[in-house]
This record gives structure tokens, C-alpha cells and sequence, in this order.
């Protein structure tokens, strides 16, 4: 997903407001400060509210103008904001837990970025750390429900946006569109891929890396995981033995 035009970088922070998987992450976390490193951080709206629970936080994304914004929130100051990909991050930091949110994780497209993903997360791991992400469940029929999908969002300014999604592809795994954002005064486009591997794939790659599962839950309220009507799938992780 391109997020380096400025103005897509704040309609998505207008759009992506803390919500139940927010408050999933934050529970987390837990009441006790601790190390976090969130991977694929976007504009940092969970960064900020881990800061202002006393937890000590790293915010990790590839796209500057993401970064940007973030930093114009309180408590940034509080925050470590590094521009990386997932794959590529180094740090002599460790940290108690690491996630990524927002369903970032299907933006890894090949196994290759995947399991170099999991390696940051293992390397920066405390003993006893936990890393924890989430992907879409790919027996929902997604293309389907997202072709032709359209919702109205409000700016922080008054001005409306409207936010047209069409399907350009959509294959075994992986399902392609374009997101057109409308509004008074700009049209704007994006173009993005999203994989969707299967559980079992993705806990062959978690093992592969040195990881093991801890839990999988089917959605935000903590249900377990059942493939043919959940339609989320949560990993909760650790290092493997």
C-alpha cells in the first residue's frame, strides 16, 4: 500500500481511529510498563496511547510522510520513530512485546519478507517476549465483499472524503485494488496488494524463524480461532523452546 503522498498519509489517520483491535493490543501490553516495538506503525495513534500508559515504545514504518504525522500527535516526544521496513529494522533494543497492527502483515507479500519479518521479531525479542499480529481469514470470499465498497470519512478540517475501492485482481492468495479518494478540491489513487495465507502456512513460517504459537484467536473479543466462520486470525507468539 503507497502511503507516501502526504494527503493519503492523513486520510488514512482520520480514517484509522484507535479501535477494538487498538484496544486488543493495548490489553496487551498490560497496566505494567514495558518495552513495545510496533512494526508498520503507520501514523502512531497506538504508539501514543501506549506513551501515555507509561510504556516505553519504538514506532517502526517505511513510509515517511506516515512518520510525519505521527510525529504531530502528543506524546511523540515520548516515542521512538524509525523509518524501516519490518524486514530490514536493527536496534540493540529488546523488547517484551512486539506486534504489527492494521493488518500490515498481509502487505508481506512472499514468504521471503515474511520470514525475514519474523527474524526482527525474534532477534528483538526479550526472554519471555511475545510478539502478536493479525491477518485476514482466507475463507472469507473478501473480493467479493470489498468490490464496489464505498465509505464516506470525515476530515479533521469539516471536508468529506469519499473512499472507492474496486477489485483489480484476485487470485489463490492474493487480492488487488485500487482505493480512489474523492473530495471537494483533489481526486486521489492508490494501488495495493494484500496476500492471505493460510493459518497453517503462517505458523510453518512462524516455526521456521525460531517462533512458536502461543494462541490464535477468531476476533477482538478473544474468541478462539474457527476457520470456517472467524474472520480474523490473531497469532499470539514466542520464541520456540
Amino acid at each position: 500500500m503507497d502511503y507516501t503522498d502526504p494527503q493519503v498519509a492523513e486520510i488514512y489517520d482520520a480514517a484509522n481511529r484507535l479501535a477494538e483491535d487498538g484496544l486488543f493490543y493495548l490489553a496487551l501490553a498490560g497496566s505494567r510498563p514495558c518495552s513495545v516495538l510496533d512494526l508498520g506503525c503507520g501514523t502512531g495513534t497506538l504508539c501514543c496511547a501506549l506513551a501515555e500508559r507509561g510504556h516505553q515504545i519504538t514506532g517502526v514504518d517505511p513510509a515517511a510522510a506516515m512518520l510525519d504525522v505521527a510525529r504531530r500527535k502528543p506524546p511523540s516526544n515520548q516515542v521512538e520513530w524509525v523509518e524501516a521496513t519490518a524486514q530490514s529494522y536493527q536496534s540493540q533494543k529488546r523488547f517484551d512485546l512486539i506486534f504489527m497492527t492494521g493488518h500490515a502483515f498481509q502487505t508481506l507479500l512472499i514468504d521471503a519478507d515474511i520470514l525475514a519479518t519474523f527474524e526482527t521479531m525474534r532477534v528483538h525479542l526479550n526472554n519471555g517476549g511475545r510478539v502478536a499480529f493479525e491477518t485476514r481469514n482466507p475463507r472469507v470470499d473478501w473480493a467479493s465483499e470489498w468490490a464496489g465498497r464505498q465509505r464516506l470519512m470525515r476530515m479533521p478540517s469539516g471536508e468529506r472524503v469519499l473512499e472507492t475501492l474496486e477489485i483489480r485482481g484476485a487470485g489463490a492468495e492474493l487480492i488487488s485494488f485500487q482505493t480512489t479518494y474523492c473530495s471537494p478540491h483533489t481526486t486521489l489513487t492508490t494501488s495495493s496488494t494484500l496476500r492471505f495465507p493460510s493459518r497453517e502456512h503462517v505458523e510453518a513460517l512462524l516455526g521456521r524463524a525460531g517462533l512458536g504459537v502461543r494462541k490464535v484467536f477468531g476476533d477482538w473479543g478473544l474468541s478462539p480461532f474457527d476457520q470456517p466462520r472467524s474472520r480474523e486470525m490473531i497469532f499470539v507468539a514466542e520464541r520456540a523452546g
